[in-house]
């Protein structure tokens, strides 16, 4: 057994799918054009996928709010500051500054413009390929 997938409940799944599209990379694999606008979104691997719906039968969270320890998606990349830099500039914000934590990975937590964490990691020993 494998994921295919994890979901989040958003408020603007059309504006999170465009912003994660244009600045993470992501490919739009089905989107629904009409409510709840389910919009599954598959990542540069094309082996990841995360689906953003808004569903008026359950509550919103305020993901803004919320601990970025309770509910993050990492992202592997080369370079933390740089991702980080290029990510301010489409709108993203810095909640934690990058920093080497004692495995020797580089961690820095942001928000995306609509306030879910995303965490950028650099891993010391690679976990996934």
């Amino acid at each position: 057994m494998r994921i295919e997938h994890v979901g989040y409940q958003v408020a603007d799944p059309q504006a999170v799918a465009e912003w994660y599209t244009k600045h993470l990379g992501f490919q739009v694999r089905r989107a629904q054009p009409e409510p709840p606008y389910t919009t599954f979104l598959a990542d540069a691997s094309g082996q990841v996928m995360v689906e953003f719906y808004c569903n008026p039968t359950a509550p919103l969270p305020d993901y803004r709010e919320q601990n970025p320890l309770v509910l993050h998606i990492a992202f592997s990349v080369e370079d933390v500051e740089a991702e980080r830099d290029r990510l301010l500039a489409a709108g993203a914000e810095v909640q934690e500054a990058a920093r080497t934590i004692p495995s020797g990975d580089v961690i820095c937590m942001m928000r995306d413009p609509f306030g879910f964490a995303i965490q950028l990691v650099k891993r010391a020993q690679p976990m996934v390929g």
